[in-house]
């Protein structure tokens, strides 16, 4: 039977969640009413940022790339590399298919790429250029004709890295310009900004709640919430190490959810003890030790089996393993967003540059989807051609018989028609094909 020893300190966010929504609807409401001058507005009030035009322009860019060092931009090639990589891999496992289902009948698929996507990077906190990375690139080698990308400034300008990353991803236009005005401008569009088929990327709660809204209106990645993290971990490991990869991402957001699950009732007291030492020297140890304290928790179970229920019921975003059988838990899991397995893996190499996407679903989102992927670019839409008339005949009479049941006489004379035509068969309008 699980055993918690730590739970969070935070239960009720109904209130909180409330001013959100209605903030963001305002928000929404007043860039649809108002376009550039309500963008303008907002773009100052929230980030003391004021531009007649908020797409950057090439000599900015270039500006912004002279910012960085060889070193620097070597390393954000490194990463996109890897991470395009791994999306042409799986570009390549989406085939375009055609088969012959009856004599005559032919059905297939096409998968076609959205026509324009808007990419948030977040970057108010963290100049977090990694997002570019994962929405930008993946949206390129899906074939995503036009690419938008819209990013806060920092520390009261264009974030040199972040465009650095937007830049050499492929962005074809590049937006400073952050929270839910920037959502809002490239979904709903402006007389500047021309709108977008999808959002895509992470943010805060704002920029979640104003895709949520927003859905609909324009496709989604995903539903996302607060980074979310969980290891599990049995005494094959030390307590070091699972108190640096929960505080690892506990300094995302004093929201961040981090779970230590183990079957060894000692690592768990260890690593709780290890987290009070490393908070009193961890750089960001103030929203960390928020995150800890109001979301953290370690959880006591007696057997894998039950450490498997035990994270499925969690579904977190990230799942670090760090057992004797991480296979055991690739094999057996199926609720979670992404797994790194084994200790020589961590969800910061996902984070970062390894391959794999860190867009990735929370708020128990891993129970029905994955995260961002090529897929997420792409329509699977299906098409149909029929060669024979005998093979419409026969598809006609079953499709006749199958209306009539439902008693669509409009549906049925679709395929009435076909069998006068096509098959020699005299059946009276709307009647049904013996």
């Amino acid at each position: 039977m699980a055993v918690w020893l730590k739970r969070g300190s935070v239960s009720d966010k109904a209130v909180q969640d409330r001013r959100v929504r209605d903030t963001v609807e305002a928000i929404l409401q007043d860039v649809e009413t108002r376009g550039d001058e309500a963008i303008r507005q907002l773009s100052v009030k929230f980030d003391g940022w004021d531009r007649e035009d908020y797409r950057l322009t090439e000599t900015e860019i270039e500006a912004c790339l002279s910012q960085l060092t060889k070193r620097n931009l070597d390393d954000i090639r490194f990463a996109q590399a890897q991470i395009r990589n791994f999306a042409e891999h799986q570009r390549a496992s989406m085939k375009d298919i055609e088969v012959e289902t009856l004599p005559g009948v032919f059905l297939g698929h096409k998968n076609i790429p959205v026509n324009s996507v808007g990419c948030y990077v977040p970057g108010g906190k963290y100049p977090l250029l990694a997002s570019a990375h994962m929405s930008v690139i993946t949206a390129k080698v899906a074939g995503v004709p036009r690419i938008i990308t819209a990013a806060p400034p920092f520390k009261g300008e264009p974030a040199p890295a972040i465009v650095a990353a937007q830049h050499l991803a492929g962005a074809d236009e590049i937006y400073c310009l952050g929270g839910v005005q920037a959502v809002a401008a490239m979904a709903v569009g402006t007389a500047t900004i021309a709108p977008v088929d999808m959002l895509v990327g992470p943010g805060n709660a704002f920029v979640a709640e104003a895709k949520r809204q927003l859905f609909g209106r324009v496709g989604i990645d995903l539903f996302a919430g607060p980074t979310e993290t969980l290891v599990i971990a049995d005494d094959t490991v030390d307590s070091e190490l699972c108190a640096t990869d929960l505080l690892g991402q506990a300094e995302h957001g004093p929201d961040s959810p981090a779970i230590l699950l183990t079957n060894s009732e000692k690592l768990a007291r260890e690593t709780i003890r290890e987290i009070e030492r490393l908070l009193e020297i961890l750089p960001t140890a103030e929203i960390a030790r928020k995150a800890w304290e109001g979301f953290g928790e370690v959880i006591v179970c007696d057997s894998y089996e039950e450490l498997v229920a035990e994270a499925d019921r969690i579904a977190s975003e990230h799942v670090q393993v760090m057992t004797r059988d991480p296979s055991y838990f690739l094999d057996n899991m199926t609720n979670y967003g992404a797994l790194f397995l084994g200790p020589r893996t961590n969800v910061a190499y996902g984070d970062k540059v390894i391959g794999t996407n860190h867009t990735l679903p929370t708020k128990k989102a891993g129970r029905y989807t994955g995260g961002l992927w090529v897929g997420k670019f792409l329509k699977t839409c299906t098409y149909q051609r029929i060669e024979s008339d005998s093979a419409s005949a026969l598809i006609g009479e079953y499709c006749s018989r199958l209306c009539a049941l439902e008693g669509f006489a409009g549906h049925g004379e679709q395929a009435n028609i076909r069998v006068r035509r096509y098959g020699g068969r005299n059946i009276p309008y709307a009647g049904i094909a013996e």
